[in-house]
């Protein structure tokens, strides 16, 4: 079952690579009582990922926090240190969330993998991005078009807030 406006997200753990080692953040922790937007991408430095998708976050990262969001985060099915070394290459330390969804648990929960073999990258997330309050998915953009980030893209996830 895919993800739907309305609905609860599924418990599932995080993993990030912090300053003092690995961390775990748990769904309800990362999104309770809080407003959070969140976008996946199919890899970390993948071309459409890193040089469209996650850069137009961080262009307009004021942008969204003005509009009462609590927190920006980026989810990939990648393990934590390709996300930390993600971090730190687009200098988005301190500006987002780099979670990894290291073995598509979450990815899998919500109905937002897809197979991306053919490509040599496996299981991966769909391109999508959602607003969720409180763990409720309130705003749901999955992208239709592989290599663009238009739909799931902050311009347009900012016209939503």
């Amino acid at each position: 079952m895919t993800i739907a406006i309305g609905d609860e997200l599924p418990e599932s753990t995080f993993k990030e690579k912090t300053a003092d080692g690995m961390a775990e953040t748990k769904v309800s922790e990362l999104f309770a009582g809080k407003k959070v937007v969140v976008f996946a991408v199919p890899g970390a430095f993948t071309p459409t990922c890193h040089l469209n998708h996650l850069p137009g976050f961080l262009e307009n990262r004021d942008a969204i926090l003005a509009k009462g969001v609590d927190e920006i985060a980026v989810i990939s099915v990648n393990d934590a240190f390709v996300m930390g070394a993600w971090e730190k290459a687009t200098n988005g330390t301190g500006k987002l969330r780099y979670l990894s969804d290291w073995d598509a648990s979450f990815t899998k929960a919500i109905g937002m993998d897809t197979d991306l073999s053919a490509g040599t990258l496996g299981i991966r997330s769909k391109r999508y991005s959602m607003i969720v309050e409180d763990g409720k998915v309130v705003s749901l953009n999955v992208e239709d078009t592989p290599g663009q980030a238009v739909t799931s893209g902050a311009v347009a996830l900012l016209e939503q807030l």
